[in-house]
């Protein structure tokens, strides 16, 4: 006969806990079982404990702008995904429909790595059942994901896509301020599905991409500025993170890009820019941030085309967005036309993953509506990457070069003269 095992009786628990007669683990500002069932702790009266990290408060109002609007709530907002074991109730079989989709077929579509696709079919799942926050963003991907299968119910998957990730996100936010080596991997794998959530809903037409449609920065491009956001928080837990169960989803090292010698029309491409760079105008502040954002899309462009088979093509993909700096998103959203310019050439690299369903389009889109956003003048600028996405070529897939695919050896130069 297996004894019981022993535990020490928490006698400063919150008050959730005792009427629920559980254990409660006393972490601020919410423990974890009232955070896990989306219920207001006692503790939250009390100050965030000083040992979290400080959250990026941009990305926290980036992820409130994916929040649906309060008609489209539904019931599920009010319950609970994980039962305590007192009431089994009723089984949620949208729910089980839901977990069923993402682990047997969703899993597969976050990523074109073996290592990864196990873990998001076996480790993130098990995540998601000690942090409902986690497990309502796997259930709102999923929903998406079968929206996309299935069009004839595409609004019905929608709206309880929108109503997971509205549970997940508010409960997401609040617990942030308690991050620590515990939930790091919850919030982590969660980071990672906000992004797919993002591009996985449908796009607003005359937009560049997500928009923020605040009063204050109304038609913004905030898909950037969140995905840089999701990497400020991998880099604040990224030692728990590189050690944990979800270590396979991250990148392997990285390699030497600047001595790569890329096929000759992407490099001509990221030529010319350089020299577009040193023209521009705004000052020397906007001419440093156009030229390290065309370093970056160099390198970017390097990594995709000598991708390992063990690194992610997703998160090779979304290392320009992470290395800009702050000013050319400034400068992005202020619609300046060298700024356009270069986010059209990036559009190159968001082609190669058109691949995966939540994807499918975007590079298209944002190309459509940068070449609205330019005159006559400019659009001249924006050619070739422009018949590269209509002619549907991977340009920065690896191949044996011909002689006359070849660049010259002389390096792109991404420096003032």
């Amino acid at each position: 006969m297996v004894s019981r095992r022993s535990h020490q009786k928490s006698r400063t628990g919150c008050a959730q806990c005792k009427k629920r007669r559980i254990k409660c683990d006393e972490l601020r500002p919410a423990c974890s079982n009232c955070v896990k069932h989306s219920i207001t702790c006692d503790f939250q009266s009390g100050s965030p404990s000083s040992a979290s990290p400080a959250h990026p408060p941009k990305l926290l109002k980036q992820v409130s702008s994916l929040k649906s609007p309060g008609s489209r709530r539904s019931s599920v907002r009010s319950r609970p995904l994980i039962s305590n074991g007192l009431d089994p109730g009723e089984l949620q079989m949208g729910d089980l429909e839901l977990l069923h989709q993402f682990v047997t077929s969703t899993c597969y579509t976050t990523s074109n790595r073996t290592e990864s696709h196990n873990l998001w079919r076996i480790t993130v799942p098990q995540e998601g059942f000690h942090h409902d926050f986690l497990m309502r963003g796997i259930l709102a991907i999923a929903a998406h994901h079968l929206s996309h299968l299935r069009p004839d119910r595409a609004a019905d998957y929608q709206n309880i896509a929108h109503s997971h990730q509205d549970v997940a996100l508010s409960t997401f936010q609040t617990a942030i301020t308690n991050m620590n080596e515990t939930n790091c991997h919850a919030f982590f794998a969660l980071s990672s599905l906000i992004v797919v959530y993002a591009f996985a809903s449908p796009r607003k037409p005359g937009t560049l991409a997500l928009t923020d449609d605040s009063q204050d920065s109304p038609g913004k491009a905030s898909w950037l500025p969140m995905i840089r956001g999701v990497n400020s928080i991998l880099q604040q837990v990224w030692p728990w993170v590189e050690s944990g169960p979800l270590r396979g989803l991250l990148q392997p090292g990285v390699i030497n890009t600047m001595d790569i010698r890329l096929p000759k029309p992407a490099a001509h491409q990221l030529k010319e820019l350089a020299g577009l760079c040193e023209t521009a105008e705004g000052g020397e502040e906007a001419v440093a941030a156009y030229r390290d954002a065309v370093r970056a899309l160099q390198k970017c462009y390097a990594k995709i085309f000598t991708r390992a088979s063990v690194e992610c093509e997703v998160g090779t993909a979304f290392t320009w967005p992470v290395e800009v700096p702050d000013k050319f998103i400034q400068l992005l959203n202020a619609r300046a036309p060298e700024a356009l310019v270069i986010l059209a050439h990036y559009c190159v690299v968001l082609h190669h993953l058109d691949d995966y369903w939540w994807m499918t389009g975007w590079a298209a889109h944002v190309m459509g509506n940068i070449y609205s956003e330019l005159n006559e003048s400019w659009r001249e600028w924006i050619q070739w990457p422009s018949d590269t996405i209509s002619r549907n070529e991977r340009c920065l897939v690896w191949r044996p070069l011909s002689p006359d695919m070849m660049p010259s050896q002389t390096p792109v130069s991404m420096t003032s003269s």
